[in-house]
């Protein structure tokens, strides 16, 4: 079954190459969605996919080079909606 996960990381997470190292992590795995910055400094990503693969690239993201930037990050899980083609960066 097909999950959404939306993630909202919060530290030292933009101007630092965050949305890129996500977007390269994401070609790893088998997931659709986005990427981006929002305006009060936070970064947010959207992502659906088979909610194991889902939680195996949540951790991917922790464990890749931006991990020790993060300082919160706050997991939202939902049902799919299909609506992505692929996994991109956003504005």
């Amino acid at each position: 079954m097909r999950r959404r996960l939306r993630i909202f990381y919060s530290g030292t997470v933009q101007g630092v190459g965050f949305r890129y190292q996500v977007q390269r992590v994401a070609a790893g795995y088998e997931v659709t969605g986005f990427v981006r910055n929002l305006p009060e400094g936070r970064v947010e990503v959207v992502a659906e996919g088979e909610e194991a693969e889902l939680s195996a690239f949540g951790v991917a993201i922790r464990e890749s080079g931006v991990g020790s930037l993060i300082r919160n990050e706050t997991e939202l899980w939902s049902d799919a909606s299909g609506e992505f083609r692929g996994f991109g960066i956003t504005q």
